[in-house]
């Protein structure tokens, strides 16, 4: 009976003690310098809509809790957008004290990113695009060749004034054609020769497969290596990463930027995410350019919706945040 009544209590103190022990915060994320998500076009924050759904929550998940969401002109050349991203960021240091920032863009904000690392190298520890057509945009060279050019950038320009109006935010006005100039391929080879840093030199290669298991126990791992641009350069460390989708069979009924991304996906002769094609993001250590993802599904948007067989967004960004920390960035 005693012995029952002994063991009886050792578990209720082993049980006790475990349930009453907090579990330990993960900080494998916390990286030495903050985040800035850097949204890309007609991109912005309201209280009912986040550009980066989620993705601060994840971030903060693994210990990244300094992430700040900058307001850009949703609509202008990457050159302007990025003075006003470099305004931004020299505010933030004097206000946080922080000396340098890690850079994550989607899109064109990853183009401005750039701008930014490039003139000003010594307030960046990092840029990392996403999704970024930094050789042009299939679908931006379709618009600037057809008689929808005009139809396009008034569209552009309404829907800015209207984000202006619903907003508040003044940054909204907008300036389609600058826009349209930062990201068909035209001008994205002038700008590149202007701020090449971290670009993949050369053309586009396949991404070719090897064997990193046995021959009687394969293990099939890709070389997106192939694509790399210069890893550092001026003490600014670079990455990429971008999703392809085919719309037959990645879609989801419920996304309705599936409807607009499954035909503007035709315009690019290459896979793509719907609006940049593949061999357009490579930049810096190209982490991977073929995550099932389509442009919205990049920064979990449309509320998180996506293709069944889509890879996970906000897992990406955990990871590279964890990435970051590991290089002490």
């Amino acid at each position: 009976m005693i012995k029952k009544f002994m063991l009886l209590l050792t578990v209720s103190v082993i049980a006790t003690c475990c349930i009453s022990m907090p579990a330990k915060a993960d900080s494998s994320g916390d990286t030495k310098y903050p985040i800035v998500l850097v949204h890309g076009l007609s991109g912005f924050d309201t209280a009912l809509a986040d550009y980066f759904y989620g993705v601060k929550g994840a971030l903060a998940a693994v210990g990244s809790v300094q992430v700040y969401t900058p307001q850009v002109s949703g609509y202008e050349t990457s050159e302007a957008r990025g003075e006003e991203l470099l305004t931004y960021l020299e505010e933030l240091s004097a206000i946080t004290g922080s000396t340098k920032f890690n850079l994550i863009g989607h899109s064109q904000g990853g183009i401005d990113s750039r701008y930014v690392a490039s003139i000003r190298p010594d307030l960046v520890a990092s840029v990392t695009s996403v999704g970024s057509p930094h050789f042009g945009s299939g679908t931006a060279d379709f618009i600037k060749d057809s008689p929808l050019e005009g139809i396009t950038l008034s569209i552009g320009n309404a829907v800015g004034s209207f984000l202006a109006a619903a907003t508040g935010d003044s940054s909204q006005q907008a300036n389609a054609m600058g826009s349209l100039e930062a990201l068909n391929s035209t001008d994205a080879a002038i700008f590149n020769a202007k701020y090449p840093e971290g670009l993949r030199q050369g053309t586009c290669q396949e991404t070719p497969s090897y064997n990193a298991g046995s021959w009687w126990w394969p293990n099939w791992q890709s070389d997106y290596s192939v694509n790399d641009g210069a890893h550092q350069v001026n003490g600014v460390a670079y990455y990429s990463w971008a999703g392809t989708y085919n719309p037959l069979f990645d879609s989801n009924i419920l996304d309705l930027a599936d409807g607009f991304l499954s035909v503007t996906y035709l315009t690019i002769n290459e896979a793509n995410d719907g609006v940049v094609g593949r061999c357009s993001t490579h930049l810096g250590q190209v982490i991977r350019d073929d995550y099932t993802m389509n442009h919205a599904d990049e920064i979990n948007g449309m509320f998180g919706l996506r293709g069944l067989w889509s890879a996970n967004p906000l897992q990406l960004y955990k990871d590279h945040a964890r990435r970051l920390t590991a290089v002490g960035l």
